[in-house]
């Protein structure tokens, strides 16, 4: 499993497997047991007997003979207890076979969806959305939601009895259920894509097919729901994000901050994408997040230099994102552009309000900025003491290279 192409493989067939067995048989939790199952054998098999022509189809239908093992021992072990087996075989179920469905078809997005069902308290329903449809570790949940890996490992399994014992169904919601799921969903999807863009751990510095998964997700959402502007947003932002993507490392790896970036590089046409999609989402009223957001990162993209950057425009589009969200990386960067607009000193008098704040005083990236607002205001050995104070506390070490290396040179 050292191949990213074949890892990339199996992550993004994992949850079209999990959803086509959850579809057929139910019993989600078991289910994932199942697929986890089938993706260690994919994991020994394939590197040495080749991967199979219809990968997919071969998933699910070793992960339904899983399921069938693990239903019957459930099933013994109830007997054992005198009580009721609850459960029946996949033989007793009268449905198509899961792996006889059009090889086409991709239940990831019912997936996401069954995550999101408002039997889930809220932090349960991303929790759990990112875990199975994501694939994402629960180390790396737990630091995408700034809480200790034992509480979010909790959080998905409570999320996991709720889902088997309310017997959720699997299918897509219908219209008056589907908002009570959407916000839940986009904010997974985002999740996700920040988690492929900048990697929180390993040695890469974005990880590829999280951040292509998110888009995969959020346009097949955005076909659902072509009206919703928040759905436009969402894709509008992370095709904007995306298209810096081939400027942010240098030739060795190491990463290039956005005002060193060769803009050349960006990819033109999700830039073209993104902002046609958020241009058409922003008059249809009161925006939300996500549009703003874009919006913000559509004024970057805009900007033929760093020099040209528009910071009055996007200072004052983090003041409204700050006044109806109370996401912390928003009033962080918020100071980060109150700075480039208005002067170091008063980007550092926001960041002096957000040291209290639990979720992110202790977040690597408040003392990254911390230390770039100091360099700015020419205080260079506090910003390099909060450089290295940055560079301890990031888990991503091309992040550490970097502010090791800025930290090397104010010395």
């Amino acid at each position: 499993m050292t191949d990213p192409g074949f890892e990339g493989l199996l992550r993004r067939l994992a949850p079209q497997a999990l959803g086509a067995v959850v579809r057929r048989y139910g019993h989600f939790g078991t289910a994932e047991d199942a697929v986890q199952e089938a993706l260690i054998a994919a994991a020994a098999q394939w590197p040495r007997d080749g991967v199979p022509d219809d990968p997919r189809a071969w998933l699910i239908r070793v992960a339904s003979r899983k399921l069938t093992d693990l239903l019957r021992a459930e099933q013994a072990r109830r007997r054992r207890e005198d009580a009721v087996a609850a459960w029946a075989l996949p033989e007793e179920w009268l449905s198509p076979a899961a792996d006889s469905v059009a090889p086409d078809a991709d239940d990831t997005l019912v997936l996401l969806f069954l995550c999101c069902h408002p039997a889930l308290p809220p932090e349960g329903q991303i929790a759990l959305t990112l875990r199975s449809a994501g694939g994402l570790t629960t180390a790396e949940i737990a630091r995408a939601f700034f809480v200790p890996e034992p509480t979010m490992a909790q959080r998905i399994s409570r999320a996991k009895r709720r889902i088997r014992d309310g017997r959720v169904p699997f299918r897509l919601p219908d219209a008056a259920e589907r908002p009570a799921r959407l916000a839940a969903v986009l904010h997974v999807l985002y999740l996700v894509f920040t988690e492929g863009y900048a990697s929180t751990s390993g040695p890469g510095l974005y990880r590829g097919e999280l951040s292509a998964e998110a888009i995969r997700l959020a346009r097949i959402v955005h076909r659902l729901l072509p009206g919703d502007p928040e759905v436009a947003g969402l894709l509008a932002l992370m095709l904007l994000t995306d298209a810096r993507r081939p400027a942010r490392t240098a030739p060795d790896g190491s990463l290039v901050p956005l005002a060193e970036q060769d803009r050349g590089r960006w990819d033109a046409a999700r830039i073209a994408e993104g902002t046609a999609l958020i241009d058409a989402a922003l008059p249809r009223g009161p925006a939300g997040p996500y549009q703003l957001q874009a919006a913000i990162a559509a004024l970057h993209d805009a900007a033929g230099s760093a020099e040209e950057t528009d910071w009055p425009q996007i200072a004052a589009l983090y003041d409204v994102l700050v006044e109806i969200s109370a996401n912390p990386m928003a009033a962080l960067n918020r100071a980060v552009a109150v700075a480039m607009a208005r002067g170091p000193r008063a980007g550092l008098a926001l960041l002096d309000g957000l040291e209290g704040d639990e979720r992110i005083g202790g977040h690597h990236r408040l003392h990254a900025v911390r230390a770039h607002l100091l360099e700015m205001s020419g205080d260079t050995a506090a910003a390099r003491a909060s450089y290295l104070d940055a560079a301890r506390r990031t888990h991503s070490l091309p992040e550490q290279r970097y502010l090791n290396g800025r930290a090397a040179r104010l010395a």
